[in-house]
């Protein structure tokens, strides 16, 4: 370490130095789609603790962040040190890995990440599939990334797969909705921008009270979905935002969004107004391919057919507005309904998928 300075961004002149480093890594590389820099400026404006490691010469050779979250430790049980945002060159891994451990703090004991901020926001490491491009709220790196991770002692967590679907023509009629067998009434609902804070509350319940039961999710705030959600309104295809209600209640939803993966990579990343005006302008042009964000069932009725018949509507949607790919987010591997959705639909597993612990 001593021909490295590990440095935390105190000032503009970092910021843009912690930025720049992916611009280098990553120059003419189209299979990475960087995190918003706006995103990251608002993270550092709210105080995450963000860091550049500097070699002999005074260059950025990694980055990383380093914080903590209350529900995630209460989560796991353990005190965890999470880092995230975190790029490196190739002969820097160690020396940044021993600069996390360094200034992890003396009463954490598991390095967690990378994960920007939480593993049910963003983060992750893809461990295969390399070939195949990145895509908005997902994440590429070549392939040195998991060997010097593991190398270190890093050991997988949650491993995950991203899918990737066809939308061909539908061969069969969606399913009925109205009156059910049961006497229960189901409705289909569809996203309105005009009240979209209302109904991303209503996914923010469902979301919640489906997800609760995975190792790494931790409750969604109505502040963190409207820092996520920042911008929806402008790129929303209302066709692809629906949730199902039974009397009235909402028990299942799907959230897919158009891939706007090129632009973000043309940009860089900088989503400034400018830029926002040019992607509202010609958002057509990214209504090819789709990603699917989120999607779950409320657990009362969990294995009742709702995402199936989610999944059908959506299917005929996509192939109505013109999509041919869907994409998915990562799904754990021991999630097999999920996996077995997208298999229905003729998906294929994208990038395997990981995060990372190490035990201090």
């Amino acid at each position: 370490m001593s021909a490295h300075r590990f440095q935390r961004v105190t000032d503009r002149r970092g910021l843009r130095d912690f930025l720049a480093l992916t611009d280098r890594l990553y120059a003419g590389e189209p299979r990475y789609v960087p995190t918003p820099r706006q995103q990251i400026r608002r993270w550092w404006r709210a105080g995450v603790p963000m860091y550049v490691l500097r070699d002999g010469t005074g260059a950025v050779v990694g980055r990383t962040t380093l914080h903590t979250d209350a529900d995630l430790d209460a989560k796991f049980g353990r005190r965890c040190q999470l880092f995230g945002l975190t790029e490196f060159t190739a002969p820097a891994a160690r020396p940044l890995f021993d600069a996390i451990e360094a200034h992890a703090g003396a009463d954490r004991d598991l390095l967690f990440g990378p994960v920007a901020l939480l593993p049910n926001q963003a983060g992750g490491v893809i461990t295969s599939g390399y070939a195949d491009r990145g895509f908005v709220d997902s994440a590429w790196n070549p392939p040195r990334y998991p060997d010097a991770y593991e190398a270190y002692g890093f050991t997988r967590r949650f491993a995950a797969d991203t899918w990737i679907c066809p939308v061909p023509p539908p061969q069969e009629p969606v399913p009925a909705l109205g009156a059910q067998p049961d006497g229960a009434r189901l409705e289909l609902h569809r996203g309105d921008t005009r009240r979209l804070d209302e109904q991303l509350d209503l996914l923010r319940g469902m979301l919640n009270a489906s997800f609760a039961q995975l190792g790494y999710y931790t409750p969604i705030s109505a502040a963190q979905l409207r820092q996520q959600t920042d911008g929806l309104a402008y790129l929303l295809d209302e066709s692809l935002l629906l949730y199902l209600t039974r009397d009235g209640q909402p028990v299942a939803f799907v959230l897919c969004v158009p891939d706007i993966s090129d632009f973000v990579v043309a940009t860089r990343g900088d989503l400034h107004p400018v830029n926002q005006l040019r992607l509202l302008a010609t958002r057509r042009r990214y209504r090819r391919e789709a990603v699917l964000i989120v999607k779950g069932v409320v657990p009362r009725f969990q294995g009742c057919g709702y995402q199936r018949l989610l999944s059908a509507h959506l299917h005929r949607n996509l192939h109505a507005g013109g999509y041919t790919a869907l994409r998915s987010t990562y799904v754990e591997r021991d999630n097999a309904a999920s996996a077995a959705g997208y298999r229905r639909l003729g998906g294929r597993p994208l990038h395997g998928y990981t995060f990372y612990a190490k035990e201090r």
